[in-house]
């Protein structure tokens, strides 16, 4: 058997990166189409890019001209007419197709924990999630009714050096800095599995050209399961500070601020705990071994290292200054 032929739609991303590298460590033969304009992550050597806009099929076609694949991997598709033009472009041209779903799909909040494939998908309070379902929902008829080659990955928590995790990104960490009330949402003591990239990509990649994933669904997620208050405390200890931290209900902050409110109770409000045992049964042996306080560090070193990544919200600074001082005890 030869090299697996990969084509990545993206590759630039906090998860497509580490995935990228992987790829390429594991001797695939790895093609990542994009528009190539990220200097964050480039792609790594031996990686085939090609230059193309994913929203414009005529460009994507005249990219990947002939081109046939083990699998295709999209990261960067959120809508149904994503995915349907990609089942237009792809159903011949390759043997897998993989998309990048979201664990906030599943039933939020979720009435039994922890959390399987077989729980149901059904997200009343985020756009972003009911899309993604809509996604999946496509995805399986056309695996039942036409044989394309589906697998859904669901991601939960994944970041990388660049992402704070703890929401505010920056402007949270300069207020730990500066001694300044950090907002977390609740009561801080809801559980949050964070899962860093590389232990992510790990799980992932064994999964590309496997033809037990195929019309099935995995979620990859750590086994690290923290509180939200370990969490920003875990972040201040890799700044050197301790966090000064102020709780404040989810639906306030949702009814202050739509785009924060969003992502907490569709997704972060709730305590999300994940089984991931389909995913062991199908790349045994492997495990998350990445704990946060180690992804802590790598987020406070990566900011404290250039200061043109230390930009504060000032809008979003002055919403957690009101938010501190009326819910300070």
């Amino acid at each position: 058997m030869g090299k697996l032929k990969v084509l990545f739609i993206g590759g630039s991303g906090v998860i497509s990166s580490a995935c990228a590298r992987v790829a390429v460590e594991s001797d695939i033969d790895l093609y990542a189409l994009n528009r190539g304009h990220s200097t964050t992550r480039p792609l790594p050597a031996g990686a085939h890019e090609m230059r193309a806009d994913v929203r414009n099929p005529a460009s994507v076609r005249d990219a990947i001209e002939d081109l046939e694949f083990d699998s295709v991997v999209d990261f960067v598709a959120f809508a149904p007419e994503h995915v349907r033009t990609d089942i237009e472009i792809f159903r011949d041209r390759t043997k897998q197709y993989v998309f990048i779903s979201t664990a906030s799909a599943y039933q939020t909040p979720p009435e039994r924990l922890p959390v399987t494939e077989s729980t149901p998908l059904k997200n009343p309070f985020w756009q972003y999630s009911r899309d993604k379902i809509a996604c999946e929902d496509l995805l399986v008829h056309e695996y039942r009714e036409n044989d394309f080659p589906a697998t859904i990955v669901r991601p939960s928590h994944t970041y990388d050096a660049t992402k704070t995790v703890l929401s505010g990104g920056w402007t949270s960490l300069a207020r730990m800095l500066a001694g300044q009330p950090v907002i977390v949402h609740g009561d801080g003591t809801s559980l949050w599995t964070v899962t860093h990239h590389d232990d992510f990509a790990r799980a992932f990649v064994p999964l590309l050209g496997h033809p037990r994933t195929y019309g099935e669904a995995f979620h990859i997620t750590s086994d690290d399961v923290l509180t939200w208050d370990q969490i920003a405390r875990a972040l201040a200890a890799a700044l050197g500070v301790t966090a000064r931290i102020v709780h404040v209900p989810s639906d306030v902050i949702a009814a202050a601020d739509q785009e924060w409110g969003a992502g907490l109770l569709g997704d972060k409000a709730n305590s999300m705990v994940f089984d991931n045992s389909k995913l062991r049964s199908v790349v045994p042996g492997w495990r998350a071994t990445i704990p946060f306080e180690r992804g802590a560090r790598e987020i406070a070193d990566w900011y404290l290292a250039d200061p043109a990544r230390q930009v504060v919200n000032e809008r979003l600074d002055a919403l957690m200054d009101k938010l501190a001082a009326d819910f300070s005890e």
